[in-house]
């Protein structure tokens, strides 16, 4: 079944009735699914086939659900592209998907052009504003070309690449298809929040990542997105949002946003209308998550996933977080119990399976699970253990079954929400004509969960600057990639095999009542 069918669905039975607000722009599920159809016809017109791949890199607004449905429709591979990369990380993408098309705001013409050069992929590119009346010359939406109706398509069918670095720092997509699609709407309905038809679902997160995943259980229910249409997070426009629109649900919400809503809480705002915030995407400190609840109300509830396995491994409900949080339980700070439907285990370095409250990598199987990397088989082989995918999360399970993430044994830093690689950063900085060698791990930060830092080995003789450094850095990487600070040493600890001990370097941040190296 296409995924489309739940659109189709709702546009059948709801076609009045608004699915997506933003701003003063109000759609309805028949135009949103009208729009959607326009935009798959006009794709075959360029010349796109079921199975080719078509990116979006696109500020929040109802374009990105209308390109998302549109994909789904005509049988397109979908890829959304964090609108905050620097445009050669757009460009690696792109051309690593082999996408016929790039949907993209205005502002990446310039750049795109400028990194890129004549010869660029993919062939078409088209500019998208932000809000549909600005869009009425742009031939995706001629009504001429639309499909009349969405393509049959098998479960097994491609439907979309969420693209996540791995330890090399080059990305990779994982390839879901239509089954994992459905299994992660069925699962978030079912085990984490109901939503009910009508039900007002806000999006104040990026919607190419988990809020827009979220997105689809709320399409699927014939709920009203509610898109958060300022450029920077801003608390009392969240708060004004709710209030005006009486959201209940808040689809996603980073814990820096959650930090910064409890440091500019504002009780002026009538927020009782809300019954569900969900979060996830990086660990939130205990005393954050129980001033939330205290300041909130018995709302919050988190999930984990990762690209490899979306939205879908575990999760904790607003009740556990209440009853945690009133019992002074340690299970608050745990990652909830596994999805109903899915199955992990902890492995030990064999692959084989540890008892209850024993350390060891979390591996996880199911439909949640990614049919692979795309074009990229040895990188598949390796994440796969049978039919276990291998998260490269440490953890446990406790005898009542929450899962505890303890530490992350790729070295990602979560900043903010955000996956930040070191390789990646490290191979920027390397680059730089002072730098001999560079390690990057990420240190405390009460506000960001961990920032982005930079040891540095300068060339003998050579002189730099910490703030030449960030700078440099400017060039290659998002804002978020980008150290917040650097440090300088004259050597790095080493292995009795000359390999620099990248884990001892991070610890002495984490250990040391004065970090450094």
């Amino acid at each position: 079944m296409n995924t489309f069918t739940f659109l189709n669905k709702a546009a059948l039975y709801k076609g009045d009735e608004p699915a997506m607000i933003f701003g003063d722009e109000v759609t309805t599920y028949a135009e949103f699914h009208q729009r959607a159809l326009d935009i798959a016809g006009n794709l075959a017109l360029a010349g796109l086939a079921p199975g080719d791949c078509v990116a979006f890199c696109l500020s929040n607004s109802p374009r990105i659900l209308e390109v998302i449905y549109a994909c789904f429709a005509g049988g397109y591979v979908v890829i959304p592209v964090n609108a905050r990369l620097h445009v050669k990380e757009v460009q690696y993408i792109v051309e690593n998907s082999g996408a016929g098309v790039l949907f993209h705001s205005p502002e990446l013409c310039v750049n795109y052009d400028a990194v890129a050069g004549a010869d660029a992929v993919p062939p078409k590119r088209v500019v998208l504003q932000k809000n549909y009346t600005d869009n009425a010359a742009v031939d995706m939406y001629a009504a001429g070309q639309a499909l009349e109706a969405a393509l049959d398509l098998e479960a097994d069918a491609p439907a979309w690449l969420f693209y996540t670095s791995g330890t090399t720092g080059k990305p990779k997509g994982a390839l879901w298809n239509h089954r994992i699609i459905r299994v992660v709407i069925m699962n978030y309905l079912a085990d984490l929040h109901n939503i009910q038809p009508g039900e007002r679902v806000a999006h104040c997160a990026p919607l190419s990542h988990g809020s827009g995943v979220i997105a689809l259980p709320a399409v699927a229910r014939g709920a009203v997105n509610v898109i958060y249409d300022n450029a920077s997070f801003i608390p009392r426009d969240l708060f004004a949002l709710v209030q005006r629109h009486k959201v209940s649900h808040i689809a996603f919400m980073a814990p820096t946003q959650i930090i910064k809503c409890l440091d500019e809480f504002d009780d002026s705002y009538d927020l009782s209308s809300l019954t569900a915030i969900c979060y996830g995407g990086a660990p939130i400190h205990l005393e954050h998550l129980k001033a939330a609840i205290d300041t909130f109300g018995p709302v919050f509830m988190q999930l984990y996933g990762q690209g490899e396995a979306p939205i879908t491994i575990s999760g904790m409900s607003a009740l556990d977080h209440q009853h945690f949080h009133k019992t002074g339980d340690a299970r608050l700070g745990s990652a909830g119990t596994i999805r109903t439907d899915v199955d992990v285990a902890i492995f030990d370095a064999q692959q084989e399976k540890l008892p209850a409250n024993t350390l060891g990598e979390i591996a996880v199987r199911g439909d949640v699970v990614m049919a692979g990397y795309w074009q990229n088989a040895a990188a598949t082989e390796a994440a796969m253990h049978g039919d276990w995918l291998l998260t490269g999360d440490i953890g446990m399970i406790d005898e009542s079954g929450y899962l505890f993430l303890m530490d992350r044994s790729k070295d990602v830093i979560i900043t903010g929400g955000n996956n930040v690689y070191p390789r990646e950063v490290e191979e920027v900085i390397v680059q730089h004509p002072s730098v001999a060698s560079v390690v990057v791990v990420g240190v405390p930060d009460d506000y960001w969960g961990e920032a982005v830092h930079a040891v540095v080995q300068l060339n003998v003789g050579a002189q730099c600057a910490a703030d030449e450094i960030i700078a440099f850095c400017s060039d290659y990487l998002a804002g978020y990639k980008k150290p917040k600070a650097v440090d300088f040493v004259t050597e790095f600890p080493v292995s009795g095999y000359g390999k620099i001990l990248r884990r001892e370097i991070r610890d002495r941040y984490w250990n040391s009542p004065e970090p450094g190296v």
